[in-house]
């Protein structure tokens, strides 16, 4: 995500004509890019992007029911994560 940001941020020196970016060709500038493309690719091929969502879904299955749990004044449990 941040190569995302760094190549949108290059584009818009570039075109704007600012800094030293104004004089860099434009494969440098664009190269951000393929990089995010092929990160993205591998990152999916890996699973690597499921793995990730599944844990996000979990932490918030678990602070769900912790939340639950503590309305009901159960406190300590053997059987919580």
């Amino acid at each position: 995500m941040y190569l995302l940001v760094l190549g949108i941020v290059l584009v818009a020196l570039k075109l704007v004509g600012i800094g030293p970016v104004a004089d860099w060709p434009w494969w440098g500038v664009m190269l951000p890019f393929p990089i995010v493309s092929l990160w993205w690719a591998v990152s999916d091929l890996t699973g690597l992007t499921k793995r990730r969502a599944a844990q996000r879904e979990e932490a918030r299955r678990i602070a769900k029911l912790r939340k639950q749990l503590e309305r009901n004044g159960v406190r300590h449990s053997s059987y919580m994560p």
